[in-house]
């Protein structure tokens, strides 16, 4: 009885599991659907802006930018860090992690100087349980960030850039491609490099015709800082939608292990039960086999 007893205790305890991980998959999938739509109007944003600066590099003008330019010396780098706040969510913050210690040790070894900004609350733990300094951290950013808060960030970016306080800037984050495929990634995001599309050719790049108003300067000074605050929001929106598509991931696989150890245990406990019964039986037997 005692045995049975425990099974029945256990296989409480996995039903209520189960109900805590199939809650916790229901809702990562509604916050997966809502995120991903965010991050596909991002990607078509950003594809748009590659085009106009691509219609802009067709003419053949002759334009700079501060942030298209290539130092010489990678001085002073940055490193920015996206992670989760929450955890139950499989290899997620482990794969960006992994890729966030390969650039740190490369810039140990360039013994240049460099600094370390972190969003999620697992990523600072894991940073700080390596010894690592971190310059900031971010724990505002869950699977809603907005524009503004990320406008904030990239401002900064792109005045300590121009003022050269920073050479470059490399952001590890997951990469969202499709529903089955997200990798994690380190992404270079200053210097921006060349505007060239790459894909027209002279005949098309000859039939085309432009009026810059006020002037392709100007035009350009506007869209490059744009191109690169929509970048780093794409960034933060993909990190979001991957994060909720691990999790959605990891809960439902946790909850089919749940209903396997639910379907095993009810085996146990069955035979257990059974077992008793069997005994039980046999000495009612035996004790009225005695009596005769």
């Amino acid at each position: 009885m005692a045995k049975a007893r425990a099974i029945v205790k256990r296989l409480k305890a996995v039903k209520n599991i189960r109900k805590i991980t199939r809650t916790m998959e229901l809702i990562a999938t509604a916050r997966f659907k809502k995120a991903m739509d965010r991050a596909t109007e991002a990607a078509a944003y950003t594809k748009k802006m590659t085009e106009i600066v691509a219609d802009l590099s067709r003419v053949s003008l002759k334009f700079s930018h501060p942030l298209l330019e290539n130092r010489e010396k990678n001085e002073n780098s940055v490193l920015l860090v996206l992670t989760s706040n929450r955890g139950l969510c499989g290899g997620y913050n482990a794969s960006v992690l992994r890729e966030a210690m390969v650039r740190l040790r490369e810039l140990k070894v360039d013994e240049s100087k460099y600094a370390v900004e972190v969003s999620g609350k697992r990523g600072i733990a894991f940073l700080k349980f390596q010894k690592v300094t971190m310059d900031r951290q971010y724990t505002h950013f869950e699977d809603k960030p907005s524009f503004e808060e990320v406008e904030e960030i990239a401002e900064r970016y792109i005045d300590d850039y121009v003022k050269g306080r920073i050479d470059r800037l490399d952001v590890a984050y997951t990469q969202f491609e499709s529903v089955s495929r997200q990798t994690a990634v380190l992404e270079t995001l200053l210097p921006l490099g060349s505007l060239t599309g790459g894909d027209e050719t002279e005949e098309d790049a000859s039939n085309i015709d432009y009026e810059f108003l006020p002037s392709a300067q100007e035009i350009l000074e506007e869209i490059v800082p744009a191109s690169f605050k929509a970048q780093l929001f794409k960034c933060f929106l993909d990190a979001a939608v991957s994060e909720q598509i691990a999790r959605m991931v990891a809960m439902k696989g946790a909850t089919e292990n749940a209903d396997d150890m639910t379907r095993s245990l009810t085996q146990q406990y069955n035979r257990a039960r059974q077992t008793q019964i069997t005994s039980e039986l046999s000495e009612i037997i035996g004790g009225a086999a005695a009596l005769e």
